[in-house]
């Protein structure tokens, strides 16, 4: 969780750091300043979908993996979770593709 949030901050810094002032710019360059954030909320929407994803699979994969030791049989039950925890990340890239084109 520290790491995710010290990523996060360096993420913000970052685009502090690099963002240009449009005050003194023609309107098509102050545009075109406010059409690349989009580009990074993307990154951040996959990146932190991506994060959760992994956080999510480790627990749950730990879990299946103790489940299946004891009993064989919970195989088939328990892998759906496991895929679940897996769709978070398609999530983020399906909400950067939609911040990206529309």
């Amino acid at each position: 969780m520290k790491r995710a949030i010290l990523l996060l901050c360096v993420m913000l810094v970052g685009a502090a750091v690099f963002a240009q002032d449009a005050a003194g710019e023609d309107v098509s360059e102050a545009l075109s300043v406010g059409s690349s954030i989009k580009y990074i909320a993307a990154a951040i929407a996959v990146g932190l979908a991506c994060i959760a994803g992994g956080i999510a699979v480790g627990q749950v994969g730990a879990a299946a993996v103790g489940a299946i030791s004891e009993s064989a049989d919970l195989s088939g039950k328990v892998m759906p979770y496991v895929g679940l925890a897996e769709g978070i990340c398609l999530w983020g890239f399906l909400v950067a593709l939609l911040i990206l084109f529309l």
